[in-house]
């Protein structure tokens, strides 16, 4: 099953452009004006469940995006009201069962992979949760910067419905930070469905929005974001996963380090001129 690991597709990591990317096994939409990309999951008939080559094409993708200077932020969604619903049970849950303990490993690293890939790209990245969000679409969502959802949201970490463990894809380390170590627990160990107005009041939501409105708030979220200090914004998320590991101290210094390089941004040259001025500053991610 070596085919999935690394797809054949027309897109570099070394390209410094991905608004002209054309994706294979999901939907890329690019909007120059404003720097956004919205990634739709789009198999709607089956809940937009994830394939060997869509998670591999995934990781590709976002490892891209380290070097893209044009997408300045990703709205990720799913097609016909749900946002993703996991592994595919014919194209993946079946054949996972025949096969070898190399070739399992490098299945399951192979999905991890995608969320370091997630966590490890500049860009903010919103997802905009409708309906089913399950299993590793959950994860994505998780590996997501922020959350948006609606009142039909329903994310379910359900590994151990399948007689797996919760630790998968890095969701012992993620889920915890986010939501608290008692509420993980309960949501990894049972597998159950967390409601929309659960996950709001956990922190695992951002906010909820109306159906009909949802898109449209993530697009403004994200169009935001990316009229913002877009170096910046790559140094607070690097810094954000960098200091899980750091005691305060360690911290401190390495927030000390990150703020001054940001200091001798143009960006920041910007607004002090623009403050000057009294109007509001335009930056360009230098």
């Amino acid at each position: 099953m070596k085919h999935y690991i690394r797809p054949d597709n027309p897109m570099h990591p070394q390209y410094a452009a991905l608004g002209r990317y054309t994706a294979r096994h999901f939907d890329w939409a690019f909007d120059a004006a404003s720097g956004v990309a919205r990634l739709t999951l789009n198999r709607p008939e089956r809940k937009n469940p994830l394939t060997f080559e869509s998670y591999a094409e995934l990781r590709d993708l976002f490892h891209a995006l380290r070097l893209a200077k044009d997408v300045k932020a990703v709205v990720i969604a799913g097609a016909g009201g749900n946002f993703c619903s996991g592994g595919d049970v014919h194209d993946i849950i079946g054949p996972l069962t025949r096969m070898s303990m190399p070739e399992l490993l490098e299945f399951t690293r192979m999905t991890g992979d995608l969320v370091k890939s997630m966590r490890l790209c500049p860009q903010p990245l919103i997802a905009a949760i409708d309906g089913i969000c399950a299993g590793a679409g959950a994860m994505m969502a998780l590996a997501c910067d922020l959350r948006l959802g609606s009142p039909a949201a329903k994310t379910a970490f359900l590994f151990t419905r399948v007689g797996l463990a919760g630790a998968d894809m890095g969701a012992c380390s993620l889920l915890p930070r986010l939501i608290g170590q008692g509420r993980a627990s309960e949501l990894l160990f049972s597998g159950r469905a967390m409601g929309a107005d659960e996950g709001l009041a956990w922190g695992f939501f951002n906010a909820l929005h109306r159906q009909d409105a949802l898109l449209d708030e993530a697009q403004k979220l994200a169009t935001g974001l990316a009229q913002g200090p877009t170096f910046a914004h790559g140094m607070t998320k690097t810094m954000l996963n960098q200091e899980w590991a750091m005691t305060l101290e360690q911290a401190i210094e390495a927030e000390a380090q990150a703020q001054a390089i940001c200091m001798q941004t143009q960006d920041f040259r910007r607004a002090y001129e623009a403050f000057a001025a009294r109007q509001k500053p335009v930056f360009q991610g230098d």
